[in-house]
């Protein structure tokens, strides 16, 4: 890879060289894999290749390009040399495209170590600083980047300058990060990512209003598509959460509100609609979003957290029966749920991860991660479309299926080799007893192609003879026209004898006539469209035959270097594969370990999580269901003494009213004096 690397200084330099004696242009980039005039189509093939995203065709072509060319006594002849100088920058191009870091790596070292053009060291160095980058090696990255002198091939400008401020953002140098994103914005292709990084910049300098505005104002309108929709949902849902955590509801709620309810972020979003209505004190509100994320995937995390939460918040507006009720149904949820992680990670130590992960829709099918998750029988999808997601698991996920590509390559291959065995051997032992006669047989084979040639064009004659004169009898199978004759030979015979004859024979014969007529006539246009795809097959035989004939002479030349000095070169390329084949399995063992280990934690992490969860459904359940009893008696005992109170005064109104008594106005008799007269009271 070095001295691949090391020969691309030459080879930019032949490249101008070889277009000045041939009068070609070339490209102002030499290290794009571009080119606006294409003198050599295998250059072209793995330029088609490179833009298809088949990197490793891209490479085996371009190397077994390269290496032929080197072979060639007058490599000045072949067009190919227009585009030397650029195939080789290319192989390390598509290397570091193919995520063959260590070996990118070392490529552009080189060419910063070379005596090249400063416009490709600082491409190179850009390079080198995206492999760091992508390896997390952020300080690595950064001193690639300070290899840059003067500017870069404009290209890639933009790109240079936003990895040098993601590299300062990732250093905690967010002042800097912002200097240069703040020139950056107005990018159309980094639209959009420009203003995320620096409204998150801004808010890690301590800018948390002039962040808060920047990220506001992508919020509004991002741009179209579903790209742009998606980043637009993720700037509005994390001011959403920083501006709950600084307690500034309203606003906050503002920016859930603008959250696409069909989104990526649509759950996190309604969730955080409803926490910020409940700390807000409002729990009637909170419901409203919290009920609708319910009714979603219940193996979303969001969902899960909204089963609890709606009961949580009917408790506190002292409604503890319908909160005991969805305690309940939160439970049966958890349960269930737990008993499906159970399910997944029994799965993926069974190895049904892995055989999802090696199926050719891995490759094939855009967005395959999500539609994974509606197989029938691949229950290990639950819950890791989140970690299929992210960065890392993403490249040990494509590293994995680069393995297994290379596997089955390798196993192709070999059984190519087989196959090139069995036809060398073939040829050996057809062309050493017959060559000697080869040309006689060719003439009868020439004649013969003649013959077919001609039978080909009276067959095409009659097909097209059958489209103006209608004759269905031209058609007839072989059982048919032995029929037609048969019958035919029959009137003969009656004509010859008309004792013969009779009206019952005679309908007999004209019934089987009109039989056999009308299933030819019925058939016709059938018959006729098949005659046509027979005669395009055989045009194909005939093209094969013809293109046969014209290779004859080169063919009769080559013959015997048909058949000789293969065996080294197919003994030692079986070896190779073989003991690639070794070190394939080794690796995709480790990295299949590694990709089910990172899963089975997901899961384990996501089940401790449920059975958490469970437990405090069960608490809270039981206090629910205390408090909703609590308050049933409260409302029995209410309800008693009114009506008591009730009955009480039913029970006035319906008792007589005693009457009023006058006060006395004389003493009481017993108070009064006798009745005698006066003189014997007197006396006394």
């Amino acid at each position: 890879m070095n001295s691949r690397l090391a020969r691309a200084v030459a080879g930019a330099a032949l490249t101008v060289l070889c277009a000045v004696s041939v009068q070609a242009k070339v490209p102002e980039d030499p290290t794009a894999l571009y080119t606006d005039n294409l003198r050599d189509l295998f250059f072209g093939e793995a330029l088609f290749n490179a833009h298809q995203d088949n990197y490793f065709d891209a490479i085996t072509g371009l190397d077994t390009e390269l290496q032929q060319f080197r072979l060639l006594d007058d490599p000045e002849l072949d067009p190919f040399s227009v585009h030397f100088g650029q195939a080789e920058f290319a192989v390390g191009d598509l290397e570091l495209s193919y995520r063959m870091h260590r070996e990118a790596g070392r490529a552009m070292e080189q060419v910063l170590r070379g005596d090249v053009p400063q416009p490709i060291k600082n491409e190179a160095a850009y390079r080198l600083a995206k492999i760091h980058y992508h390896k997390q090696q952020f300080a690595s990255a950064l001193h690639a980047l300070e290899l840059i002198e003067g500017r870069v091939p404009e290209r890639v400008r933009a790109e240079e300058q936003f990895l040098r401020a993601r590299v300062y953002m990732q250093l905690g140098r967010f002042e800097e990060a912002v200097a240069l994103l703040k020139e950056l914005k107005g990018v159309k292709s980094l639209a959009g990512f420009v203003e995320y990084n620096l409204g998150i910049a801004l808010l890690k300098a301590g800018e948390t209003e002039r962040g808060v505005l920047e990220l506001d104002s992508l919020g509004r309108n991002a741009g179209s598509g579903a790209a742009m929709g998606a980043l637009q949902d993720k700037t509005n849902l994390l001011l959403g959460f920083q501006l709950m955590e600084a307690e500034e509801y309203q606003r906050a709620r503002t920016y859930f509100d603008r959250v696409q309810l069909s989104g990526p972020f649509s759950n996190q979003a309604l969730l955080g609609a409803g926490w910020v209505e409940a700390n807000a004190g409002r729990y009637d509100r909170a419901l409203v979003p919290w009920q609708l994320l319910t009714q979603r995937k219940s193996t979303d995390a969001a969902v899960q957290e909204a089963m609890l939460a709606v009961p949580y918040a009917y408790g506190k507006l002292e409604v503890h029966s319908t909160a005991a009720v969805n305690y309940g149904q939160a439970l049966d949820l958890f349960g269930n749920q737990v008993d499906v992680l159970t399910r997944s990670i029994n799965s993926i130590r069974e190895g049904k991860l892995l055989e999802a992960l090696r199926r050719k829709e891995a490759s094939q099918v855009k967005n395959w991660v999500v539609e994974l998750r509606k197989l029938p029988d691949a229950p290990e999808t639950h819950y890791l479309l989140d970690l299929m997601a992210s960065n890392d698991y993403q490249e040990f996920l494509r590293n994995y299926q680069d393995l297994n590509d290379l596997l089955e390559r390798n196993k192709d291959w070999l059984q190519s080799l087989d196959a090139f065995d069995e036809i060398i051997a073939l040829r050996r032992s057809y062309y050493e007893p017959i060559l000697p006669g080869l040309d006689v047989q060719f003439r009868q084979i020439d004649a013969r192609i003649k013959m077919r040639l001609e039978q080909r064009q009276r067959l095409a004659m009659r097909i097209e003879n059958l489209l103006v004169n209608r004759r269905p009898e031209l058609l007839a199978k072989s059982d048919e026209t032995e029929s037609r004759l048969i019958l035919q030979q029959i009137r003969d015979i009656l004509e010859y004898n008309p004792s013969l004859q009779s009206e019952e024979t005679e309908d007999r014969i004209a019934r089987l006539e009109g039989v056999l007529k009308f299933r030819l006539s019925r058939e016709f246009d059938d018959r006729l469209t098949e005659a046509y795809k027979n005669l395009q097959e055989l045009d194909e035989v005939i093209a094969t035959l013809q293109e046969s004939y014209q290779r004859y002479v080169r063919t009769r030349q080559a013959a015997t270097h048909s058949y000789e000095g293969y065996t080294d070169q197919i003994v030692g390329l079986r070896a190779g594969l073989n003991r690639a084949q070794e070190r394939i399995d080794q690796l995709m063992s480790r990295q299949g370990r590694m990709l089910e280990q990172l899963a089975i934690s997901e899961l384990e992490e996501r089940r401790a999580q449920l059975e958490s969860y469970q437990i405090k459904a069960r608490f809270a359940l039981a206090d629910s269901y205390d408090r909703a009893n609590e308050l049933q008696e409260r409302r029995a005992d209410a309800r008693k003494v009114e009506e008591y109170q009730r009955q009480v005064e039913q029970m006035k109104q319906a008792a007589p009213q005693p009457q009023e008594e006058s006060l006395p106005t004389d003493n009481p008799p017993e108070l009064e004096a006798p009745a005698s007269n006066g003189e014997g009271a007197d006396n006394e």
